[in-house]
């Protein structure tokens, strides 16, 4: 799609960002149309170009939290690094940056200047604990801020330590909020006349704010929540069963008329008609039976006998996918969530499809995470240095 007909066409946003939470929060912007700067040290650059599985030598996971962003190699201690890099602020709409805070403040790029240099400027600050408190200068990672903001406690089995939840979802909670709270400073600037403003996403407030009824619960009645498995107390039934061939699959039948639907379907109309078992309230006092019946049926069946079934039933259910199950679904076919795109060398591979999806001006992924320094000589070329200047600057070790 042309850039121009994206939502986020004609927003500048630069990236200061590595790892995961600020480089995820500029890949939305970058999906959605907006020219984003990946601003990167020339010693390496992003440390996720090394993470995880590698392609002859960059990361899989780099050429999808990076594309659609164009990367310049700045020497941030370099007087001349820190000179463009102030260029590049001076007419950008939005700066991402997740480093501990006072970093920008000690290169002399608090906000105080920054906003002095550009009063249109939103900057979204991603951190560990916010940028005050008594623990705003501590190092924090995502799976910090999973463990203080709640998530980590009840997480896994109650006999058992906790457990994480498979990928970095604080981090990637934490740049949705980025991203959110960035596109509100956008529209209080833009209709109601305002400045630039600070966006402040704390990693372990990212995940407290997903913690449900935590709060209420235990303020009004004491309560503490704690690890229950696959289970939802208080919301029955909805859990994890092993079919016949040895597969999983999650049902969630505690809807009252799909409950109905759900034992008549297993051939128990004595608890379908239970009126003790018309409402959740009533279902939850009685969980374990239930769930001794669930397990048992599901447990004679092989799993696609039961997925067919509780379709016919209208049951809300699932396989447990894993990457292989979903590569072949043809929900995740027909929704176009895997992208063909293709590597360095020319090799096809896939990429995660565009989400959110828009009627209208939806996003798109136009080329995969670049090489170090690759639009080092585009970027450079616009904010007017010619290319003795450029060499200059290399041989000086500011690019």
């Amino acid at each position: 799609m042309p850039l121009a007909t994206k939502p986020l066409s004609g927003l500048k946003v630069v990236e200061l960002g590595t790892l995961i939470a600020g480089p995820f929060a500029s890949r939305i912007c970058a999906e959605f149309g907006a020219q984003v700067i990946k601003v990167e040290s020339p010693d390496g650059g992003d440390p996720l170009r090394k993470w995880r599985k590698l392609y002859e030598g960059t990361s899989l996971w780099w050429f999808v939290q990076a594309r659609n962003k164009k990367s310049l190699t700045l020497n941030l201690k370099h007087p001349d690094g820190l000179s463009i890099l102030k260029e590049l602020l001076a007419d950008a709409d939005i700066l991402i940056e997740n480093f501990r805070p006072g970093v920008l403040e000690k290169l002399g790029l608090g906000w105080e200047v920054l906003h002095a240099l550009n009063p249109k400027l939103v900057m979204v600050r991603l951190s560990g604990f916010g940028q005050t408190g008594p623990m705003k200068d501590q190092p924090g990672f995502g799976a910090v801020g999973e463990s203080m903001g709640g998530l980590r406690y009840i997480t896994g089995f109650e006999d058992r330590p906790p457990v994480r939840t498979g990928i970095s979802i604080g981090d990637s909670i934490a740049a949705l909020w980025g991203v959110i709270g960035a596109l509100m400073a956008l529209r209080h600037r833009e209709v109601n006349g305002g400045q630039g403003q600070v966006v402040d996403v704390a990693l372990y407030e990212a995940i407290f704010a997903m913690m449900e009824s935590m709060v209420p619960e235990f303020d009004v009645f004491g309560f503490i929540r704690e690890r229950t498995g696959n289970i939802m107390p208080g919301i029955t039934p909805s859990s994890i069963h092993t079919s016949l061939d040895g597969k999983h699959i999650q049902i969630g039948a505690n809807g009252d008329a799909i409950f109905k639907r759900f034992m008549h379907i297993i051939g128990r109309d004595d608890l379908a008609n239970d009126p003790a078992l018309a409402s959740n309230d009533g279902r939850d006092t009685r969980r374990d039976e239930l769930y001794g019946v669930i397990d048992r049926w599901v447990g004679s069946l092989p799993l696609e006998t039961v997925l067919e079934q509780l379709s016919t039933a209208q049951v809300p259910a699932s396989r447990i996918f894993s990457a292989e199950d979903m590569f072949t679904d043809p929900q995740f076919l027909a929704r176009e969530m895997f992208l063909q795109a293709k590597l360095p060398d020319g090799k096809d591979f896939k990429m995660p499809g565009i989400v959110p999806r828009l009627s209208e001006t939806p996003g798109s992924a136009d080329w995969v995470g670049p090489e170090l320094g690759a639009h080092n000589h585009e970027l450079l070329s616009a904010l007017g240095y010619d290319a003795a200047a450029i060499a200059n600057l290399k041989q000086a070790g500011a690019i």
